[in-house]
């Protein structure tokens, strides 16, 4: 989230944080930059009046480089700044004052729609489908048991699919920035996640000396 406003940042900060969203903070469009060089998000949400570069800069900015869904969330509420919005790649606009309840149902809508999933909250790849409403996974339409860990790895896999994730980034998606332990634990999850998966545990590709990837076929 950008947000110059002490205020609001907090207040939202907070009533994500009690809905179970994690949510990175910034005070300008410069100070995001930094973060987004260090970081992946699955979605951004920019104020657009702030000192520096503003939200409509900063749009544009990481458009240049990435299909993060983007809500704008601004006092700047006329046809024209909604329309300007769109068109430098937003993809959703709050205007202020705004209900903190529809803020989070259209964060997590983007977020839903960045990770590929239908209205149904079914994600797929290959032979493998995950329904997230219902915690249920398959593979060629047949239900396979997952240990609690195995369903976060697998559907952290298929919301990044395609894409190589690192030992580390897969620790503080699915075991948290709290995990003490070593990062071999992550190998030794996928192992155990490969053997459940079946014929369909080689879409888990082995990255030499980057991490793990998803692909459509074993």
């Amino acid at each position: 989230m950008v947000e110059d406003e002490g205020r609001i940042r907090d207040i939202i900060l907070d009533y994500f944080t009690a809905h179970e969203m994690t949510c990175d903070v910034a005070r300008d469009g410069v100070e995001a930059l930094e973060y987004i060089r260090i970081k992946e998000y699955d979605v951004m949400i920019l104020d657009v009046l702030m000192p520096r570069l503003d939200g409509f800069g900063l749009c544009k900015e990481i458009r240049k480089k990435s299909k993060v869904p983007i809500l704008f969330l601004t006092a700047l509420g006329s046809e024209e700044d909604t329309l300007k919005g769109y068109a430098l790649g937003g993809d959703d606009y709050v205007t202020k004052p705004f209900s903190l309840a529809v803020l989070l149902a259209k964060t997590r809508a983007l977020i839903r729609r960045g990770h590929g999933e239908n209205p149904s909250g079914v994600l797929t790849c290959g032979a493998i489908s995950v329904d997230t409403r219902r915690h249920l996974c398959k593979v060629l339409g047949e239900e396979v048991k997952l240990s609690p860990r195995e369903y976060e790895l697998l559907v952290c896999f298929m919301r990044n699919k395609g894409q190589v994730m690192s030992r580390e980034q897969l620790l503080d998606k699915v075991w948290g920035l709290d995990f003490q332990g070593e990062d071999r634990a992550v190998d030794v999850r996928i192992r155990s996640l490969r053997f459940t998966l079946g014929s369909a545990g080689g879409q888990i590709k082995t990255m030499y000396r980057m991490g793990y990837k998803l692909e459509e076929e074993s």
